[in-house]
């Protein structure tokens, strides 16, 4: 499976919690990746589990810019 980085902003709703957050996974689809992306986020950042996190930037396959 590929791995998947991402380096941005996360959005919470429509409120900005932070400009850069970084973040790397492996998953079978983008779509995938950016689902444990979020998880990943709110498990850091103490969110509960029907927080809205979206990650509005790219994200990249390891190794490609």
């Amino acid at each position: 499976m590929p791995k998947y980085f991402y380096s941005g902003p996360v959005m919470e709703f429509n409120t900005l919690l932070t400009d850069i957050w970084e973040g790397e996974t492996t998953a079978p689809s983008e779509k995938k990746a950016r689902s444990n992306l979020a998880y990943q986020f709110k498990k850091a950042n103490n969110r509960i589990a029907n927080s809205r996190i979206t990650l509005p930037g790219k994200i990249n396959v390891k190794g490609e810019n």
